[in-house]
């Protein structure tokens, strides 16, 4: 008898092309992924993953079992869905990923609730971007994830998955005090940003890519000299005179002295989504988190208002 663990150790390496990566994806640590990997090959007398340079690659029988386990990690998914349904009430483990500012304002509150009013639920959360963590949903590897996208990089859902809106969340400039564009009494236009220094997020971020196509369209060639992932560092940056920033509310938390907020015109906004693969639509633990979320973002984007 197969081992189902196993299988979707197997499986993560397939799907993520590293024993490091896999074991990121999973939540465990790369000697873990290696072992599971390691028994399934006694068990089955196959040889399932070979030596290609610094890497690994998955052998001809690895791919057979690979494809194997989709469709035992697929029905093991739908008899948990119907134990339970037929429980009625959320219980088992939800997995639930977010995008750093909404782990950060949303993502406390909510789970919060959820595991107070559902102590039989198991909740688990990784810190995701959202042009990674829509792709571990349709594969399987975490139940739920909050996303975000822009009108102008709109996010891709792939075939299989189910999507609400939560809410919306509004952009402001942060500037530095003393930067001539503070002084202005009126709400700052992209045309205004030709000659700013930027601070952002690295390229290949959603909000790098925002960032580039909204400023071009208005003509403007945006000047990013510093790359920066995390928001605290960003408006530490902004608040030493080094560049200005275009950050999202949720989750920014109060601004240090030395910084100066702009609105920008028109606002800058970007959609807040839940994500969910299809056939877990009817998981009560699924419906319940997309209530809670929903409800918590409504909160906080009043509050921010």
């Amino acid at each position: 008898m197969l081992d189902l663990a196993r299988l979707r150790a197997l499986h993560a390496v397939g799907t993520h092309g590293s024993v490091g990566a896999a074991a990121e994806a999973l939540g465990f640590t790369p000697s873990a992924i290696s072992q599971q990997v390691a028994k399934l090959e006694r068990e089955t007398g196959t040889t399932l993953l070979e030596r290609r340079g610094r890497g690994v690659a998955l052998t001809d029988a690895a791919l057979m079992l690979v494809r194997a386990a989709e469709q035992m990690l697929s029905l093991a998914e739908q008899a948990e869905i119907a134990l339970e349904e037929r429980r009625g009430r959320p219980a088992g483990r939800l997995t639930v990923a977010a995008f750093p500012s909404a782990a950060r304002g949303l993502l406390p509150g909510a789970l919060a609730r959820i595991a107070a009013e559902h102590p039989q639920l198991d909740l688990r959360m990784s810190e995701v971007d959202p042009h990674l963590s829509v792709g571990m949903v349709a594969r399987g590897e975490i139940d739920l994830a909050v996303t975000h996208d822009w009108d102008t990089v709109p996010l891709p859902s792939p075939e299989g998955l189910r999507r609400t809106p939560l809410g919306r969340d509004v952009c402001d400039m942060l500037l530095p005090e003393g930067h001539p564009l503070a002084a202005l009494d009126r709400p700052l236009v992209r045309e205004d940003l030709g000659a700013a220094r930027w601070v952002c997020q690295p390229p290949g971020s959603v909000c790098h890519g925002w960032l580039l196509s909204d400023l071009r369209a208005a003509g403007q060639e945006p000047d990013v000299a510093f790359h920066v992932g995390e928001y605290q560092t960003q408006v530490a940056l902004v608040a030493a005179g080094l560049g200005v920033a275009l950050l999202p509310r949720l989750g920014r938390g109060a601004l240090p002295d030395g910084v100066v907020l702009r609105p920008l015109a028109p606002e800058p906004v970007r959609q807040l989504f839940a994500v969910w693969r299809g056939e877990a639509s009817r998981r009560p633990a699924i419906v319940e988190a997309v209530r809670v979320l929903r409800e918590e973002a409504g909160r906080r984007t009043a509050e921010d208002a």
